[in-house]
């Protein structure tokens, strides 16, 4: 019988996982919902990759990018969505970081894009991004002709 082992994606700055945020060193990325259950170890890994701290929710200068740890008892998205667009630059990126499937706290990816269209933004890519956490980029909707 084949012993099944159990991998995770380390998060470094030089890993691929993080460098698909599309951060960049010098970057000023703010940071929503904070909480105990983070993954300390993907914080410490944008922050290397930027060569930046993380801003918190008070931040109240332009940023490069916004990363929301999310829970389903967390309250409105919506309402988080749109406080988090406040300083963002022109075609920064806004990362959701959600319980994966089976943690406490899982959002269904529906309720993220129906948050995220509400706040006028469209939910992208979702992938791995810690052990207990998956990623899911959202990006501003074109607008109709």
């Amino acid at each position: 019988m084949l012993e099944r082992k159990r991998i995770t994606v380390a998060a470094n700055a030089d890993s691929p996982v993080v460098e698909r945020l599309g951060f960049e060193q010098g970057f000023v990325v703010q940071e929503f919902g904070w909480g105990e259950d983070v993954d300390q170890e993907l914080r410490e890994s944008i922050e290397s990759l930027t060569d930046n701290e993380l801003a918190d929710e008070d931040y109240d200068d332009v940023t490069d990018g916004a990363i929301v740890w999310w829970r389903e008892f967390d309250g409105d998205l919506v309402d988080m969505l749109v406080d988090v667009q406040t300083v963002l630059d022109d075609g920064a990126s806004i990362w959701i970081f959600s319980p994966k499937p089976g943690r406490d706290g899982h959002v269904e990816h529906n309720d993220i894009q129906d948050a995220a269209h509400t706040a006028g933004l469209h939910a992208m890519s979702t992938f791995s991004i810690a052990p207990d956490w998956s990623a899911t980029k959202l990006a501003h909707r074109g607008r109709g002709r």
